[in-house]
């Protein structure tokens, strides 16, 4: 006989000789037969075994088959297991139907015919294959899926490493660069104005020198998320450019509108009140900023935007910093 320890069929009867009948004529079955001889008996061994079927005698002393049915429907875990009752009891209709109610899903009369007996407990054991099959590739289609979740969570964070400043966390040069190519191309073909804010911490190398690199770290943190908050709407953008610098891309925007959000950035940033003893335009630290504005030609070039705004800025230090200037292309 062929015994498969994953497929397990309980028969349940009080009578030791109806076990060994039922017993014999299963054996032939891929399935490993387990025996219990009470209704508390078998709902022990459904707490230690997974079953594909029970056999369930009807007529047994302190706990009939009708109970016994009753609460493994009631409990988790055997709820679904499929329950044949194999009973002696005259087929009154009454009975018949308590059965079904209480769970059952079919009725066999004793004396049992093999031939019936086997044919519908293969039935059984051919839905609880197709039935473990499914939760196991549902199992493996679930581990697939987590793992697809993983290796997107780890592409969408090394993407944010690869577009995003490791120190204050918003866009870096990469994705500035993306950022103008793409602005560029829509404002050429809308023939809107682009502006371009360029920004650098005034006296920074000074900070740097006499308060300490970590000082240094926390400040250009807390003048990027500043930066970043500076602007309102969701299509500007605003990157780290390089050390101290940074540059903001002002879609659809000219030198007018540019120069508010400019002055906003400046102010905030002097509102921080970072101290600054040893730079030589205020106690604090401040910025200087240099803006351009543009309606892109097919002769222009984003390279020639840039060194425009860069100049820009120069001129603001220049000045006396902690001041904007603006510039025409």
């Amino acid at each position: 006989m062929v015994i498969n320890e994953e497929i397990k069929i309980l028969i349940v009867d009080d009578n030791l000789g109806n076990l060994l009948v039922l017993e014999g004529i299963l054996e032939e079955l891929e399935c490993n037969i387990i025996r219990a001889m009470s209704g508390n008996e078998a709902l022990g061994l459904t707490l230690e075994h997974e079953f594909a079927l029970v056999l369930l005698d009807v007529q047994m002393p302190e706990m009939d088959g009708f109970e016994t049915a009753e609460l493994m429907r009631g409990s988790e875990r055997t709820k679904f297991i499929p329950i044949i009752f194999v009973t002696a009891i005259s087929k009154d209709q009454r009975c018949i139907f308590k059965g079904y109610e209480v769970g059952a899903v079919d009725y066999l009369f004793k004396p049992i015919e093999a031939i019936v007996l086997k044919s519908k407990v293969k039935v059984f054991l051919e839905l609880y294959k197709q039935k473990r099959m499914l939760k196991t590739q549902a199992e493996v289609l679930e581990a697939k899926v987590k793992e697809l979740l993983e290796l997107k969570e780890t592409n969408f964070h090394l993407e944010n490493l690869s577009t995003l400043d490791g120190l204050t966390g918003i866009p870096n040069r990469r994705s500035f660069d993306q950022f103008i190519e793409m602005s560029w191309k829509n404002s050429m073909r809308e023939q809107q104005t682009l502006a371009l804010v360029m920004a650098d911490i005034d006296y920074f190398k000074a900070f740097n020198d006499n308060y300490g690199h970590l000082k240094g770290d926390d400040c250009l943190r807390l003048v990027a998320k500043t930066l970043v908050t500076s602007i309102k709407r969701p299509i500007d953008f605003v990157a780290r450019y390089g050390g101290e610098e940074f540059i903001a891309v002002l879609p659809n925007t000219d030198k007018i509108g540019a120069l508010l959000v400019a002055e906003r950035m400046r102010r905030n940033i002097e509102h921080l009140a970072i101290t600054h003893e040893h730079s030589m335009v205020a106690s604090c630290v401040t910025i200087s900023l240099g803006i351009t504005d543009i309606i892109p030609q097919q002769a222009d070039t984003i390279l020639e935007l840039i060194q425009t705004v860069d100049n820009a800025l120069y001129q603001a230090k220049q000045l006396g910093r902690n001041r904007v200037f603006v510039a025409s292309f």
